[in-house]
């Protein structure tokens, strides 16, 4: 595991993002098995510990490199259920949290898109959801929001970069052009938007890819443009990997 710088004061480090002293992860979309197994979509349950494992590698690495987080920013979409709270949400959010309470000074809940009834969960331990969070990096402001929606707030208008999820971006890559074989990846994104800097990152739920950026339908208000100028970070079991602009990608 290393750092990769993606912009000014911003680095990748696994899945998540490391804005100066601030870990901001999205997507955990804890609930996904339950949610599958009541359309009658059996899978092993797995996401869980596999979740609590490569967190606890990356605050490992940041250990070692004697990198102190403060706060920890859930950027959306902590839970998948949109109308209720799951057995398992109530059971595996609450370990999130107590989790993260031993690593950090700060918690940050950043409402998403399937976080309608997130609120008595966050109760439990005295937690605050919002909208939307900023930080100070580097002699800039950064924005984080989940996405799903644009921000019409000041600190919109204040910020120079902003960090969204809920799109799980990926790409499906090829070995060569002629290659039928394809495989799909997490990636971030690095682009702009009305002028300010649009970093994307993927997804923390280890049940699936992700949308491929490069085909399929993408949700976010953000991203309703073309994304070929887009630079593309491609994020593997093993590594992080700066693969250029979408638009070279095979």
């Amino acid at each position: 595991m290393k750092k990769i710088k993606i912009a000014n004061g911003i680095q990748i480090v696994d899945l998540a993002l490391l804005a100066g002293d601030v870990l901001v992860v999205a997507d955990f979309h804890i609930g996904y098995e339950e949610a599958l197994t009541k359309q009658g979509v059996l899978i092993p349950r797995f996401q869980f510990k596999d979740t609590m494992d490569r967190l606890e590698k990356i605050f490992d690495f940041l250990g070692k490199q004697n990198k102190e987080i403060k706060t920890v920013v859930l950027n959306g979409d902590l839970k998948h259920e949109f109308g209720q709270i799951s057995m398992q949400e109530w059971r595996e959010a609450l370990k999130v949290f107590d989790f993260l309470a031993e690593k950090c000074e700060k918690i940050v809940l950043i409402k998403g898109n399937h976080d309608t009834i997130l609120g008595p969960i966050a109760e439990k331990r005295n937690l605050e959801v919002v909208d939307e969070f900023v930080v100070d990096v580097d002699d800039k402001s950064v924005l984080i929001t989940h996405g799903h929606k644009l921000s019409e707030t000041l600190n919109f208008n204040k910020c120079d970069t902003l960090i969204i999820a809920h799109e799980h971006p990926a790409v499906s890559l090829r070995e060569s052009p002629d290659s039928v074989r394809t495989e799909k990846y997490k990636c971030f994104l690095r682009g702009n938007h009305k002028g300010k800097e649009l970093i994307v990152q993927p997804s923390f739920c280890l049940v699936t890819e992700g949308t491929d950026v490069m085909k399929e339908r993408l949700l976010s208000p953000y991203l309703q443009q073309d994304l070929s100028e887009f630079d593309c970070w491609v994020v593997s079991d093993r590594d992080v990997m700066y693969f250029g602009k979408i638009k070279n990608l095979i």
